[in-house]
């Protein structure tokens, strides 16, 4: 089975673990229980868009932080295509229009994944699977 880091999860499972909840850390940390972790292009993005906006702060350098997080057992981050942008700007409504969301929830979509996520709005769309 595929997962889907949502951007928190990607970020807690880097700098704070205890926030995950127990199912989906035990699920991280044992690469045997997935065939493959993916991480939307966007979520390295909105890290940045948190660390502008002061919501969130690191001791290091950004950069060095995002390729230390991106080296995860079984892990690829998916690119934003011409497709999936048309794809994530036309999920099956309803769905809120927060960018960043669509193209997670139109990346989890079209790869077939389950997103790892605490959203609430994700939680909820009927058209996505997910699991926390």
């Amino acid at each position: 089975m595929k997962y889907l880091l949502d951007t928190h999860t990607w970020i807690w499972w880097n700098m704070n673990p205890k926030r995950l909840s127990a199912k989906v850390k035990r699920l991280i940390s044992e690469p045997a229980r997935y065939e493959e972790l993916l991480l939307s292009a966007i979520s390295p993005w909105e890290f940045c868009k948190l660390l502008d906006k002061k919501r969130l702060a690191i001791a290091c350098d950004p950069e060095e932080w995002m390729n230390e997080a991106l080296d995860m057992p079984k892990l690829r981050l998916v690119p934003l295509t011409p497709t999936l942008s048309f794809k994530a700007n036309n999920l099956p409504q309803p769905f809120h229009q927060d960018p960043a969301d669509q193209i997670i929830v139109g990346t989890a979509r079209e790869e077939n994944a389950t997103i790892l996520t605490t959203d609430q709005l994700i939680l909820s769309y009927e058209s996505v699977k997910t699991f926390w």
